[in-house]
């Protein structure tokens, strides 16, 4: 299949003309980004976004992928000298490498079945005439006479028939219509079921699955992934169940073409043998696989979307932070960080047990409030988070009565992952002369300065937003989440004079060695103060600078454009259009009013037209000279910033209460309440007496902060159900 023919079936599949998807995989194999092409490309694209790009991107790799194995399948069957023309049409015409290895299957390697061996006694002559059922009279039984062999172990005329089967029995698995109804059968009417194993005594988490049974067409993504999972753990047995009389009946449907052949009961007999002992068995783990797919890729959304809605927090600007990583035994460790992130000085408390130092924890931590004004204390979630949380809430409020002017609240911060950027080779880098605990610490006070810069250090499956995320397709898993990273950091921008290495990594074009030789150069040769610069880096040509260049933002730079995304290709453009309407571009600040009224009613391709550029690049620019430097974050609602503190004990059905919304699953949302234990918001407490709600993402979203009614408490087990208020 050329070029041409995938674009025109990938224009199909996703609704797109072929010329788009030409233009789109021809930016791609230049080396193009996706980020890039959604934001200055859209003249070329036909506007395309980000989640068309990737769909596109993703069906090219599909398609090229199936081609390049027809190509070996054909070579493998060419070699073989068994390659028919019909056969050869049938491969290139195919669609989907389903049928694709059923078409190679009949001539695929494969060890020494029993077929072979009945091929080897000379049986195959009698197998095609079972198979083609063309003889109408006679004994089978004396055509079988023929073939008796005492030498080849065929010692009458049964044994004969029975051997000959087996040849017949592959062939009705080769069958690619015999699989393809097979198939259908099982998508429609198969039932997972699942039982104990007996050998299992103690309590686990697949109570629910002890004793059930399925369509495995109902089944949600989430059930899928966790049978799969306590069938690994040898907790639970799966069986796939069939009506089998139907099935067969079904089968034979498809091959008996003639009901007057004397073979018919042999035949039939086959069929039951090869559903048996070829089929069901491939077909089973292939339709198991196939829902693991479907659950693998829903659980791979589920968690870019949360992943997504957290890196895009909003970041809490001018604050000097105090991080705090709870702890027992080994004390809670103490950091404090400047507003630019800049570590200041730590230390270790012990104001948990067993120790319960509070008068000297509550010292060192006001020496440190005063000694560097710090308005903010951000507490992780982990062990002894909540013994923390109430030492720093009884602190505050004494502090209320010597500093009543003082600002200052605390926060609860998830160090999911905190541990892993701790020990990374980043952490160490960043900070090389303190220990880990520290680093980790370090990390959870910058999550509230900058969620997303501080975040893409970690490995996003150690973030804790997804469900069965070890469980799922590593490989898929991880070039999802690189493009949900790849997309946040772009969408955002980055400082050019203070983003991190690992930030500079995830922008439009750069390398991680492009990505040091920036930080290298800014701290050998202070900072950027033009886009420009960036060609000075070693490894960034003129490709790279124009992938990268529009990402960057440079406050205080010495072109006003270098804060803004307006690309520096467009900057001529940018100063025609100012020029047209009076703006003074270097003064865009003071300009705002004067932006205002001047874009207000403009005919956008007519000005297009004027300044030389088509109108999604207009419409780009005009909205980064009304807003220079905005950050899209600065519009989402801030974190709940705490000052007093509750135990589950203080909570009651009833109470009305505000929350954020930690993580989204299928079944509904886990809310931080402010106590140690999140709250589940089920699904079913999410419609508020409308129609149910399908998915819980239409509803809430990592982050959101949403008002809740407690439902139920259960102290022993720690749980908390919520519904919500509109």
């Amino acid at each position: 299949m050329t070029d041409s023919q995938i674009f025109d079936q990938i224009a199909d599949i996703l609704t797109l003309s072929a010329r788009q998807v030409k233009t789109v995989a021809d930016f791609i194999d230049d080396g193009a980004t996706i980020p890039f092409l959604a934001r200055y490309r859209q003249e070329a694209t036909g506007g395309l976004d980000e989640e068309q790009l990737r769909a596109v991107r993703d069906q090219i790799e599909l398609h090229r992928t199936l081609e390049d194995r027809k190509k070996t399948i054909l070579k493998a069957i060419d070699e073989q000298d068994k390659l028919t023309d019909e056969l050869e049409k049938r491969i290139k015409n195919c669609r989907d490498l389903k049928t694709l290895e059923d078409l190679y299957l009949p001539y695929k390697k494969k060890r020494k079945t029993r077929g072979d061996m009945a091929k080897e006694k000379g049986l195959e002559p009698l197998a095609r005439q079972v198979w083609d059922q063309e003889i109408e009279k006679g004994d089978p039984l004396g055509y079988a006479k023929t073939y008796v062999d005492a030498e080849h172990e065929l010692p009458d005329a049964e044994t004969v028939l029975t051997t000959a089967l087996d040849i017949v029995a592959e062939w009705i698995n080769e069958s690619v219509e015999v699989r393809d109804t097979l198939r259908d059968i099982i998508r429609k009417h198969g039932v997972i079921a699942t039982r104990k194993n007996p050998a299992v005594n103690e309590r686990t988490n697949y109570e629910d699955y002890y004793d059930f049974s399925s369509r495995g067409a109902h089944l949600k993504p989430h059930q899928v992934l966790a049978i799969n999972r306590g069938e690994r753990e040898n907790v639970l047995f799966v069986t796939l169940d069939l009506n089998e009389s139907i099935t067969l009946k079904n089968l034979d449907d498809v091959l008996i073409t003639n009901d007057a052949s004397i073979f018919i009961p042999h035949l039939q007999d086959a069929v039951e043998d090869s559903y048996k002992r070829l089929l069901m068995p491939s077909l089973e783990r292939e339709y198991r696989n196939e829902l693991t797919d479907m659950a693998d890729e829903h659980a791979i959304e589920t968690f870019a979307t949360n992943l997504k809605n957290l890196l895009l927090q909003p970041p809490l600007k001018n604050q000097v932070v105090m991080g705090i990583d709870p702890a027992y035994r080994t004390g809670c460790k103490v950091a404090v960080i400047d507003p630019l992130g800049t570590y200041q000085e730590g230390t270790t408390i012990y104001p948990t047990p067993p120790q319960k130092k509070i008068k000297e924890s509550e010292k060192v931590v006001n020496g440190l409030i005063d000694k560097y004004k710090v308005t903010l204390i951000a507490i992780g979630n982990g062990t002894g988070s909540r013994e923390t949380e109430q030492f720093i809430a009884d602190l505050i409020q004494a502090r209320q009565e010597s500093h009543p002017k003082e600002t200052l609240h605390y926060l609860i911060i998830s160090e999911a992952g905190a541990s892993v950027y701790s020990a990374s080779t980043t952490a160490r880098e960043e900070f090389p002369d303190l220990d880990a605990a520290q680093r980790g610490n370090i990390s959870i006070a910058r999550r509230v300065q900058d969620p997303l810069a501080e975040l893409v250090k970690i490995d996003p499956k150690s973030i804790g937003v997804g469900l069965y995320q070890h469980d799922i397709n590593q490989v898929q898993l991880a070039k999802k989440l690189d493009d949900v990273v790849e997309s946040c950091v772009n969408e955002v921008g980055i400082n050019l004079n203070t983003a991190s290495s690992s930030l500079l990594t995830h922008v439009s074009g750069l390398s991680r060695n492009v990505a040091k030789n920036i930080v290298d150069h800014r701290e050998s040769k202070g900072r950027f103060k033009s886009r420009e610069e960036l060609k000075d880096i070693s490894g960034v040509g003129e490709f790279r600078f124009q992938q990268a260049a529009g990402f960057m933002r440079i406050p205080d730079g010495k072109h006003p454009l270098d804060n803004t995304a307006i690309h520096p290709e467009s900057y001529e453009a940018t100063e025609k259009l100012c020029n047209l309407f009076g703006i003074d571009i270097d003064n865009l600040q003071d300009e705002k009013q004067n932006i205002e009224s001047a874009f207000a009613n403009i005919k956008t391709r007519q000005v297009a037209d004027q300044v030389g550029v088509g109108v999604p690049t207009l419409e780009l620019i005009i909205e980064n000279l009304q807003k220079p430097g905005r950050d899209p974050r600065e519009s989402l609602p801030k974190p709940l910033l705490r000052q007093d503190v509750l135990k589950m004990e203080d909570l009651s059905p009833g109470m009305k209460l505000e929350g954020t919304v930690r993580n989204v699953v299928d079944f509904g949302a886990f809310v931080d309440l402010g106590v140690k234990q999140d709250g589940l918001l089920h699904i079913s407490q999410m419609s508020e007496g409308r129609s149910r709600i399908e998915n819980p993402h239409d509803v809430v979203s990592v982050g959101d902060i949403i008002n809740v009614e407690i439902k139920s408490i259960d102290i022993e087990r720690g749980r908390i159900g919520l519904s919500l208020i509109k």
